[in-house]
């Protein structure tokens, strides 16, 4: 039986905390806290922004938008099916790894609809489509092969084509900084000009064991429940063993098997931690099965809900939205904190503090006004 030490709530939340670069604003390019993280959530176009502008000193959100047009970032499906932005390097070399995951759950999704459509075909169809190297929305790429599958409903082949069977780049003006735009397509082999990297030998799982070290430096100490939560992947528990020599262990409070890297941080449990605004769907609460250690599960939903939260002493103690002034979407707005239970006058002053410049980011610099409210809901 695997042992070492136990690590409590605390301990686990100040080692989240100190490799999400969230006990300390790191010094790190845009593109170099994206591989760090091993991709940023993204199917919410504006969020990314607001992630790394509480990870990162100094971040100009401008030179995010930069490595999009650049291409040294890219939009696309990846872990657990959902939209996120990753390097380019990264969407290359992994794409593969996630290929029967995203064809198993796109196709549990419109298993009904999709039912007799042959997905060889499907996706050859839809490379043909895709070779003129056009961009297209998902409705595009639908409409034009729909003629061959004429009883299947439009969305459940778009979807099969879009997140599952052709590794597509959603193309700016999409997520780019206070962009609102569509979502165009193009083949990942056609924005990045190489395609990507072919699965590996059967037997072997170099990217699973280079995604278990990149997760671990981002998110452990963590269980391979964990990894899989993260990811969406099967198969790794096995990646984790095969590099089990380059680990150390330890135990949560359920006796859970936690990995980790060994020189990686691990803070004193009593260190102080900064408030934190955090946006939808961020991946340090998601990136667990066991997501205790940020967040309590009476407060789960949140994370899969898309609130915002925010983070006081390391856990997600508040929400927070931006209240319009005139109701526009892009009108100047308060920083509206509502607490999930009492906070302290010093809490409640670093809070505010902390949504002030949040505010600030937000308006360049134009509005700062922040509302805390008193108390829960």
């Amino acid at each position: 039986m695997t042992g070492g030490p136990v690590l409590d709530t605390r301990a686990l939340n100040r080692a989240t905390l100190a490799r999400q670069l969230l006990l300390t604003r790191a010094d790190l390019s845009p593109r170099d806290a994206v591989a760090h993280l091993g991709g940023v959530q993204a199917q919410e176009p504006q969020e990314p922004f607001i992630g790394l502008w509480s990870r990162l000193r100094a971040f100009d959100p401008g030179a995010l938008s930069d490595l999009l047009v650049g291409r040294r970032l890219v939009r696309t499906h990846l872990m657990r099916r959902t939209v996120h932005l990753v390097t380019a390097e990264d969407v290359l070399a992994r794409r593969a790894r996630h290929d029967a995951m995203l064809r198993q759950r796109t196709g549990g999704t419109y298993r009904r609809e999709l039912a007799g459509v042959d997905p060889g075909e499907l996706a050859a169809a839809g490379r043909e489509v895709m070779a003129d190297g056009e961009p297209r929305s998902m409705a595009e790429l639908a409409r034009a092969v729909a003629h061959r599958w004429p009883d299947v409903p439009h969305r459940a082949l778009g979807e099969m084509l879009v997140s599952a069977l052709i590794p597509m780049a959603q193309l700016p003006p999409r997520g780019l900084w206070r962009t609102r735009a569509g979502v165009r397509n193009l083949p990942v082999a056609a924005w990045l000009g190489r395609d990507i990297d072919p699965p590996a030998p059967e037997g072997t799982d170099p990217v699973g064991e280079a995604m278990a070290r990149g997760y671990l430096a981002a998110f452990g100490p963590a269980a391979t429940a964990d990894l899989r939560a993260w990811s969406g992947l099967a198969g790794l528990p096995a990646a984790v063993a095969a590099i089990r020599d380059e680990l150390v262990s330890f135990r949560d409070a359920r006796g859970r098997v936690l990995w980790d890297l060994p020189d990686a941080p691990r803070p004193d449990p009593d260190t102080p931690a900064p408030v934190r605004f955090l946006p939808a769907f961020d991946n340090a609460i998601l990136g667990y099965d066991d997501r205790t250690r940020i967040i309590d599960d009476a407060d789960r939903r949140l994370s899969v809900d898309g609130a915002r939260v925010v983070l006081v002493d390391g856990r997600v103690t508040a929400t927070w939205t931006v209240e319009r002034d005139g109701g526009g979407r892009d009108a100047p707005g308060t920083v509206t904190v509502t607490p999930l239970r009492r906070l302290s006058r010093a809490e409640r002053e670093e809070v505010a503090e902390e949504g002030r410049t949040l505010a600030a980011f937000l308006s360049d610099g134009a509005d700062d006004r922040v509302r805390v409210a008193d108390g829960p809901p």
